[in-house]
């Protein structure tokens, strides 16, 4: 795209790019502060991402207690949260996103990995995956949960 990627379309990387082209503009008027705004359009798209990363992260652990806890409740509570961060998602997502949560799953799973290991260490719950068991799709299909893992013998 000549003009960059569209603010309605991606706004993630519609950030990004109009950041790097502020930087980029020369201006015979020193009053703008170019490098600022460039850096506050910047973060504001990596606010974005982290809202993102944040609703992966929290449906990674709920998958993690769906399907790796014997408590019986709070199942449910976990399917309303994982409900929750989906819509979030929905709102959020992009491409570029959706490529950046591709790139970092396997990080973002082990946070979420660490979270749930600790609050399993009041039970003795069943051992969780090293690595992610689940794909972006599953992470975001509206209806789609992990089943109860068996029980090592």
């Amino acid at each position: 795209m000549p003009d960059g990627p569209r603010y309605d379309e991606d706004f993630y990387a519609w950030t990004q790019y109009q950041a790097e082209v502020l930087r980029s503009m020369r201006t015979r008027d020193n009053r703008f502060d170019r490098e600022h705004v460039a850096e506050e359009i910047e973060d504001l798209g990596k606010s974005e991402r982290d809202a993102v990363r944040s609703q992966v992260r929290r449906i990674l652990e709920h998958f993690l207690k769906l399907a790796y806890s014997r408590a019986a409740d709070p199942r449910y509570g976990w399917m309303g949260s994982i409900l929750d961060a989906r819509a979030v998602l929905e709102d959020k997502i992009s491409t570029t996103l959706r490529r950046d949560i591709e790139e970092t799953l396997p990080r973002l799973y082990q946070r979420a990995r660490r979270a749930v290991e600790l609050s399993f260490k009041e039970h003795r719950e069943i051992p969780l995956p090293t690595e992610c068991p689940y794909t972006v799709d599953q992470i975001l299909a509206d209806d789609w949960y992990p089943e109860a893992a068996e029980e090592p013998k």
